[in-house]
């Protein structure tokens, strides 16, 4: 596996996140992309629960992503973003951080970005889910952002840059490690199919909004066919009617 940036359709995408600025490598334009991202696109493992291989090629995302109308989780999301910066200019880093979430010696299973532009670092997440990052915040100890009702800061624990929402920490990472696409192949196949994993164990589907993070928990449903439209509507997820039926017995009986 490598990178592949080429393969893009950068307008394809552009167009999905809904962003029609200037293509230039500015913080500004790194800002707009990352929210209409967030917004756009939304985050889920239905693919996991339904026993499919989870491709990281660029024509496996895109054709996902950007025109099947789906979603994706950490990986899939960060390395189609950080595709598409460097189409544009731009040239983040790919990292693995450890999920910590109140533990401390989990795999380092979940993709980021670092991304330098204009004399400053910031680090860049697009695919957290839960209550990830909806716009990017300086790789700075003590650096905090807010987005809508949320607010995020970046601390330091020992060698580890620590990501918190809140008071919570998401996860840790080091910029010093580093990460090649056959790392990404291997957190990525953990993330799909160890059975300790959250995404095998859990059916996983949300979309952040300007101020409003609407998840898939808590809703029954009768049919495929309900189950399917609510996705449409409520997460902006195209999945067929056969599919959604397949998910109804997890969703009546999560692990």
């Amino acid at each position: 596996m490598t990178w592949d940036i080429e393969k893009l359709d950068l307008d394809a995408y552009l167009d999905r996140v809904g962003y029609t600025g200037p293509r230039t490598p500015t913080f500004a334009t790194l800002r707009a992309l990352h929210l209409g991202h967030v917004r756009s696109i939304p985050f889920e493992n239905l693919d996991v629960i339904l026993g499919r291989d989870i491709g990281l090629d660029l024509g496996a995302l895109q054709d996902k992503l950007v025109a099947g109308g789906r979603g994706g989780y950490c990986h899939e999301h960060n390395l189609l973003f950080a595709a598409a910066l460097e189409r544009l200019g731009f040239t983040p880093a790919r990292h693995l951080a450890r999920i910590r979430l109140g533990r401390y010696h989990l795999p380092r299973s979940h993709a980021m970005l670092t991304v330098p532009v204009e004399g400053r670092v910031w680090v860049a997440d697009v695919g957290f889910g839960g209550e990830g990052l909806v716009e990017p915040i300086a790789f700075e100890e003590g650096a905090t952002v807010e987005s809508g009702p949320w607010r995020w800061r970046l601390g330091r624990d020992g060698a580890f840059w620590v990501l918190h929402a809140a008071e919570m920490e998401l996860y840790a990472f080091r910029q010093d490690e580093p990460n090649y696409p056959s790392d990404f192949e291997v957190a990525n196949y953990y993330v799909a199919t160890h059975p300790h994993s959250p995404f095998v164990r859990h059916v996983l589907a949300q979309r952040t909004t300007a101020g409003e993070r609407i998840r898939l928990e808590g809703v029954t449903f009768g049919t495929g066919a309900e189950l399917a439209g609510w996705l449409r509507d409520r997460l902006g997820i195209e999945l067929a009617e056969r599919d959604a039926a397949l998910l109804l017995p997890r969703l009546a009986d999560p692990q």
